[in-house]
């Protein structure tokens, strides 16, 4: 018998997508591992907020507008680039607990309301953007796995002895077969790339870079993992014969090193990020 050879249709039942019920709601484990993601990156916001000496509660009161404004969003461009079905579907609008939202309308909408949030209280917007830099990163890390629960945001056909040459736990390998084809674990590949980039920013506080450099360098790190995985993925979202997501991050990579640059010809970022300026 060839070991090599794909196993029979569900010989390795996928993992339940439900965590658990409230009553009759069901909660899914992809929401529940969001909501993990975003909780852990908001107390290590918080924790560095208050070594910066930002005013206390800030990034509790900014997540209260972000939270909700970013997942809108992230579901809006989701909706907008899926149009032809939801057009049909117009119910299925609002189930985001199914997956379908895209991290690049989570990250303008965030962004928007950053600008707005600390126009309003007199904050640096590069001081707490360079604060969240880490936290966004590694929710985004984590994240990812809530698309592994829903078996989505994976790459093209690949054999069981394929990821098992990869190293791969069996839950993962497993978890990996639909309708009995195997895929590469696209997901995978972004949150290892994310949790190093979280590692990097991490270490790069110590550096004391420049302000606004450390949000720069998660735009460039971020874009640039992201461009390769995007490029691997069966389920891009399209415009015409051009992968969003690639598009946009080669734009974010251009635009961030053009503002670093920018930046530093202008004498616009020598506060240092360890200063206490909160201006």
């Amino acid at each position: 018998m060839n070991n090599n050879q794909n196993p029979p249709i569900d010989q390795y039942p996928a993992l339940d997508p439900i965590a658990f019920h409230l009553g009759p709601i069901p909660v899914h484990w992809y929401g529940v591992i969001i909501g993990s993601g975003l909780a852990l990156a908001l107390y290590i916001a918080i924790r560095e907020a208050n070594r910066r000496k930002l005013p206390q509660d800030t990034f509790a009161d900014l997540m209260l507008w972000a939270i909700p404004i970013a997942i809108i969003s992230a579901r809006i461009y989701y909706v907008i680039f899926e149009w032809d079905y939801y057009a049909q579907h117009p119910a299925d609008i609002p189930k985001i607990w199914g997956g379908g939202i895209a991290i690049h309308g989570a990250l303008i909408g965030a962004v928007i309301t950053t600008i707005i949030f600390t126009r309003k209280r007199g904050i640096s917007f590069w001081k707490l953007a360079d604060i969240a830099a880490p936290s966004i990163i590694l929710g985004q890390a984590i994240g990812r796995w809530g698309n592994f629960m829903n078996q989505e945001a994976h790459g093209g056909e690949v054999t069981r002895s394929f990821l098992e040459s990869l190293h791969l736990p069996n839950f993962i390998i497993n978890q990996m077969e639909i309708d009995g084809v195997y895929y590469h674990p696209t997901f995978l590949y972004e949150s290892i790339w994310n949790f190093a980039g979280f590692i990097l920013l991490i270490l790069l506080r110590r550096v004391n870079l420049r302000r606004g450099e450390m949000f720069l360098t998660y735009v460039i790190w971020y874009s640039v993992g992201r461009f390769f995985v995007e490029g691997m993925r069966t389920d891009s979202l399209m415009l015409g014969s051009l992968r969003m997501a690639q598009t946009i991050s080669i734009a974010l990579i251009i635009a961030a090193i053009a503002m670093l640059i920018y930046r530093r010809k202008k004498g616009l970022s020598n506060v240092r990020y360890l200063d206490e300026r909160n201006i």
